[in-house]
């Protein structure tokens, strides 16, 4: 990542601050999802389609994340 938050080694000071990396998440979110669903809608037992479905849970998860605790600095620091 390059935006001058995510230089940061610690994981938490990056959650909910980094532009760059919430707009990755929701495009691999957004390609995922109906990539899922137009690939594997008919046979989601196969190891190719719960492959997929894991990581777009886990890019849409981690977006969740993201925009939870930006909700939450964003409020919790006054800014009304």
């Amino acid at each position: 990542m390059s935006c001058n938050q995510c230089y940061s080694s610690i994981f938490r000071q990056k959650i909910g601050r980094c532009r760059r990396c919430m707009g990755q998440l929701a495009g691999l979110s957004a390609i995922g999802w109906p990539l899922w669903g137009y690939c594997y809608w008919d046979t989601p037992w196969t190891v190719n389609a719960i492959a997929l479905f894991f990581f777009c849970a886990s890019f849409s998860g981690l977006l969740a994340l993201h925009g939870v605790v930006w909700g939450y600095r964003y409020y919790h620091d006054g800014h009304r």
